[in-house]
């Protein structure tokens, strides 16, 4: 895949982190360890969207539909 480059300003304290990772040799290079992180990041947003998204639902409101139609089998039903 082609890479671009990019600039990026970092704190010191955060640069410092980011090269005591490099000379740990955790990461080849700068570019390699703010790569992964942004990748990392983008990654944790998309899996956190569901969890978002399921937060909006009324439980009450979801537990009617899921109950619909099912007339005298819910009493057959464990609680939830």
């Amino acid at each position: 895949m082609a890479k671009a480059k990019l600039a990026v300003t970092f704190d010191e304290e955060t640069l410092a982190e980011v090269d005591l990772l490099v000379k740990q040799r955790l990461f080849p290079n700068r570019s390699r360890v703010i790569e992964e992180a942004v990748v990392e990041k983008l990654a944790r947003m998309k899996h956190n969207r569901l969890a978002r998204e399921c937060a909006l639902l009324d439980p009450i409101q979801e537990k009617a539909i899921a109950e619909e139609g099912m007339g005298e089998e819910i009493d057959q039903w464990p609680e939830y």
